[in-house]
């Protein structure tokens, strides 16, 4: 079994040979070669998701959240209904559930099948998201998983994955980090990564979102 599911991105190692981000980009060539696709508008697709609809959207319903308890009951109630009080929502996210992290439990989110994801809240998935190593090791083991994206839980923190379809997507409500008190909901929003809704990373302490 390969001891990493993370492929190229940020630096990490390709698996065994399985290169995403090269597979992607030579059938991205190819198709732009046979005319199928224009890249100006792969360009225009890719901007939108990655710079003004997401993983910012996602990250400012967690600040709601962690400021606001009534909003945090909705939001665990009806993640979609919630996520549209603040005007997020559409393709991708017409079936919203936060799942919410404790001390006690911490989930993690995959789509074992393909690469179903909240578009409206997360933007463009990750490639390490839609990879067959993540998508078959997060189910297998959890744990493991989470050690190699450098999140070490307590023996005592039960994990549970959850499988996103297309009928419903997920969305990792994460803890609160400690030194966040008397932040604004703005300041609190920097501190959640794509990766802490995704349940493959932790919320930022303030100090080290900083840095």
């Amino acid at each position: 079994m390969a001891s990493c599911p993370c492929p190229t991105e940020h630096g990490r190692p390709a698996i065994d040979g399985y290169d995403p981000v090269a597979r992607v980009k030579a059938l991205e060539q190819l198709l732009v070669e046979k005319g199928y696709v224009d890249p100006l508008a792969l360009d225009v697709i890719v901007e939108t998701y990655a710079h003004e609809v997401g993983p910012m959207n996602g990250a400012k319903v967690v600040a709601k959240a962690w400021t606001d308890a009534d909003y945090r009951g909705r939001l665990l109630a009806n993640g979609t209904e919630a996520a549209a009080e603040l005007g997020f929502g559409g393709r991708g996210g017409e079936h919203i559930v936060v799942v919410e992290n404790t001390p006690r439990l911490h989930n993690l989110i995959v789509c074992t099948l393909c690469s179903c994801y909240p578009w409206p809240l997360l933007g463009l998935p990750p490639v390490w998201y839609k990879s067959p190593p993540y998508r078959s090791r997060a189910v297998i083991e959890p744990r493991a998983v989470l050690r190699d994206f450098g999140v070490t839980l307590p023996e005592t923190t039960a994990i549970r994955v959850w499988d996103s379809t297309a009928e419903t997507r997920y969305l990792v409500l994460p803890l609160r980090p400690e030194g966040s008190e008397g932040l604004s909901e703005e300041r609190l929003a920097s501190l959640v990564t794509r990766e802490a809704m995704i349940g493959t990373g932790l919320a930022l302490v303030p100090a080290r979102a900083a840095a």
